[in-house]
């Protein structure tokens, strides 16, 4: 590990998600959750019946969960000194970039109430943010233009946004922790390891994830006031009443991504598609 900390970024300047670019493990269910779902079961039964008043019991036993260190120091004591974390954000999105981020934990320090990122409410992210940016030894978060998604389709965008996110590090990691059972880093790190649902139980996953989740989250505020009428800045760019409403009177703006089935619910169209709903799966 190198002496002095490489320079965090966001790989947001280097492919502008607006200007498009040239062409060229099983997860284990922890005791606190398996007890809300087997508290549930008794209740009503069944354990597939989740009534909307067990959801906040079954996302606080989730959130009781800190994520810990115990993958990264398997691979420590492996000789794998540089340990990444990625997990990526904005696959789902209507519009704006796909991102990636990517987070290199270090040995001797430890940080706390780092949680999986779709547990946590806006400001607890960004009140998470610059602490774990000033914990972890790099940082980058890598991003693929909406042009990019509709161009490659949406497993080469993820690709593409996880290479920036590598290369913006500084530093060479020696293995990658993906979150998920498919690996999108493979050739930009010379090993990988997968984790489903890695940003519950790994924390250099769940940083990753956070430092993903509000870059991200800033930039489609940003867009918002480039492009009103869509609700960006709440929506973050997915699905919503006020988004599909915006779309109905205004049609799509120059972030969203014209290739998507929801184009063709959009009355009086003009712009064009990419790929006929048929070919929609291609995308994924």
């Amino acid at each position: 590990m190198p002496a002095s900390k490489p320079a965090s970024r966001s790989r947001l300047a280097e492919v502008s998600p607006i200007t498009p670019a040239p062409t060229t493990g099983a997860f284990i269910l922890d005791s606190s959750l398996a007890t809300a779902l087997a508290e549930n079961r008794q209740r009503t039964g069944t354990l597939a019946s989740v009534t909307t008043a067990t959801v906040p019991k079954l996302r606080k036993a989730i959130r009781r969960k800190s994520p810990g260190l115990h993958f990264e120091r398997e691979l420590w004591e492996q000789g794998l000194d540089i340990v990444v974390g990625v997990d990526e954000v904005g696959r789902g999105s209507w519009a704006g970039p796909i991102s990636v981020g990517a987070a290199v934990v270090p040995k001797d320090r430890r940080i706390y109430k780092v949680r999986d990122s779709k547990m946590l409410r806006e400001d607890e992210r960004e009140a998470l943010f610059e602490r774990i940016a000033g914990w972890v030894e790099a940082w980058s978060v890598g991003h693929a233009s909406h042009w990019e998604c509709d161009r490659f389709g949406m497993s080469d965008a993820q690709k593409i946004a996880a290479r920036r996110a590598i290369a913006g590090l500084g530093v060479t990691p020696d293995v990658a922790i993906i979150d998920g059972n498919w690996d999108f880093v493979g050739g930009s790190v010379g090993q990988t390891k997968k984790i489903v649902k890695g940003d519950a139980v790994c924390l250099s996953v769940a940083s990753a994830s956070i430092l993903a989740k509000v870059t991200r989250d800033r930039f489609m505020r940003r867009m918002a006031i480039r492009f009103p009428g869509y609700n960006f800045e709440n929506n973050k760019g997915y699905n919503g009443p006020h988004h599909v409403a915006g779309l109905a009177s205004l049609g799509p703006s120059p972030i969203h991504r014209k290739s998507w089935a929801f184009m063709d619910t959009i009355p009086e169209i003009t712009e064009p598609r990419y790929r006929r709903p048929e070919a929609q799966q291609q995308l994924f």
